[in-house]
């Protein structure tokens, strides 16, 4: 199943039932786990890992070093989880030394065609980025995170588990947990309802959700005391909990609604 036009250094490790199509060149430092498959057209740079039954498609770029200024020819790695479906054109960055000196994608993603993943950027399970989503260096990305096509987030800012960027979106401040964004810059519209169902969440959880989000962004409370008003039901109910983790970890400041300020303190 490895086709002899594809270029393979020999210190590349592919495990048992690995696919690799016609010119498809997979550099040294490459370890590739059981049941991957990769299509023509693809270039695969190490030092960089790939865990078991991930399907690449043609034209991808996986593990390329960084152009970033600072980038000195270190041996910066990429770490990619298993189950993962990377599709046309997409480029993923290995790290900087200056930073975490790797970049790591989760397990069961979708990348669709022309994403791209800057260095050092952490991804999580399950997200979803569509054609032609950008994220630049140093983002993190939680758990079901969900980008639509065209959007894009610059370096340093963070994307919450279980929210949504819309298409074109330009995100310019930390995202909490389970919001929805749109525009440019992007602005939150409200929580990511729809997502929260599909991942079997139930009428109860969502209005608790509700809850918590009123009391950051309809009350018009500093951030930390909006917080601390939520501590007693953060510790009862872990998806409150993950929501007011995400904003008290935010770095940049979280994103506001329109019309609002976009700086984390009192509006």
């Amino acid at each position: 199943m490895i086709d002899p036009r594809s270029i393979i250094d020999p210190s590349a490790e592919l495990g048992n039932n690995v696919t690799v199509g016609p010119w498809t060149m997979i550099g040294p430092d490459v370890v590739m786990g059981d049941d991957c498959w990769i299509a023509p057209h693809v270039v695969l740079k190490g030092p960089t890992t790939i865990g078991r039954n991930n399907r690449i498609y043609q034209f991808a770029t996986v593990g390329e070093d960084t152009p970033a200024l600072a980038y000195g020819g270190e041996p910066t790695t990429l770490r990619i989880g298993d189950d993962n479906v990377i599709r046309e054109g997409v480029t993923i960055h290995r790290g900087l030394i200056q930073d975490l000196g790797a970049t790591v994608i989760g397990n069961h993603c979708l990348l669709m065609a022309y994403v791209h993943v800057g260095h050092d950027c952490i991804v999580g399970d399950h997200v979803i980025m569509a054609n032609n989503a950008s994220i630049s260096g140093h983002v993190q990305v939680g758990d079901h995170a969900n980008f639509g096509g065209y959007s894009g987030v610059p370096q340093y800012r963070s994307i919450g588990a279980h929210t949504h960027i819309a298409a074109m979106s330009l995100v310019l401040k930390d995202v909490p947990a389970y919001l929805t964004v749109t525009g440019n810059p992007a602005y939150a519209v409200g929580l990511n309802v729809e997502g929260m169902r599909r991942r079997g969440y139930d009428d109860e959880l969502i209005r608790t959700l509700r809850r918590a989000h009123r009391v950051v962004y309809r009350e018009g409370r500093a951030v930390a005391d909006a917080c601390e008003a939520l501590v007693d039901i953060a510790r009862e109910v872990p998806e409150v909990g993950l929501f007011v983790q995400s904003i008290r970890d935010s770095q940049r400041g979280i994103i506001r609604p329109r019309g609002r300020g976009l700086d984390n303190d009192a509006d």
